[in-house]
């Protein structure tokens, strides 16, 4: 019980220059997910569960219609993912995923951030094995044995299911992101709180004031970078 997982609601922004960073990645993820899937949510799953997400996180509509219309018109640069895995203050292990048109601005980047914050990186692999890359859905419920009948009846893989303080927590295989999201819409019609893939922590670690500190830096300095989507790791903050 009680899997740590970063709930984005954090991601709403109290200043005009983090929404304009904020705006700006939903933009490019909107428009990377339309541009691979098309641009009609009934058949792209993945665009339409990031729709719901962008309106929750208050991304203006005319932030969202001119991604999509970007994609539409079959222009506009071509980002590819980047996925940088490293060691940050008390050695905490982070995983950054980025979207980036050129790869090593952003390494260079990344890697600055992480020296700035007296961190490191590390090779491909030397973290991510310490992660479950789940998909994750979190909604109003009190139920956790209808939810799991009603996952197993539609023949869905699911990794664990919680309640707690009135809201169920269904985590699955990444795969199964769909799946997952159909039967629960079908079963519940549920509005879902959180419903997106993640790198969820197998163990987290506490951290000290002053490491503390130090990650929060390092946390701040990578959300602000353009190309970098979404930052992970095991701090117990």
């Amino acid at each position: 019980m009680g899997r740590a997982f970063q709930n984005r609601k954090e991601s709403i922004a109290k200043t005009s220059d983090m929404k304009s960073k904020i705006y700006s990645k939903y933009s490019r993820e909107l428009y990377m997910c339309a541009k691979s899937g098309g641009t009609d949510p009934d058949g792209n799953l993945a665009l339409s569960s990031l729709l719901e997400r962008a309106k929750k996180d208050q991304v203006p509509a005319h932030v969202i219609q001119k991604a999509l219309d970007k994609a539409a018109g079959g222009g506009g640069e071509d980002y590819s993912v980047a996925r940088y895995e490293g060691f940050g203050p008390g050695n905490v292990m982070v995983i950054v995923d980025c979207l980036t048109d050129n790869p090593n601005r952003t390494y260079g980047d990344v890697n600055a951030a992480f020296k700035k914050a007296k961190a490191k990186l590390a090779v491909q692999g030397a973290v991510s094995h310490m992660f479950d890359h789940s998909a994750i859905f979190s909604f109003a419920g009190d139920d956790e044995e209808a939810v799991l009948e009603a996952l197993l009846e539609a023949d869905v893989d699911v990794t664990d299911v919680e309640c707690e303080d009135g809201k169920v927590t269904v985590f699955a295989p990444h795969t199964e992101f769909a799946a997952v999201r159909n039967a629960l819409k079908s079963a519940f019609e549920a509005d879902f709180e959180v419903e997106e893939i993640q790198f969820v922590p197998q163990d987290t670690i506490s951290l000290g004031d002053e490491d503390a500190e130090q990650f929060q830096k390092l946390v701040d300095l990578l959300t602000f970078l353009d190309d970098v989507q979404n930052v992970y790791h095991n701090a117990e903050l």
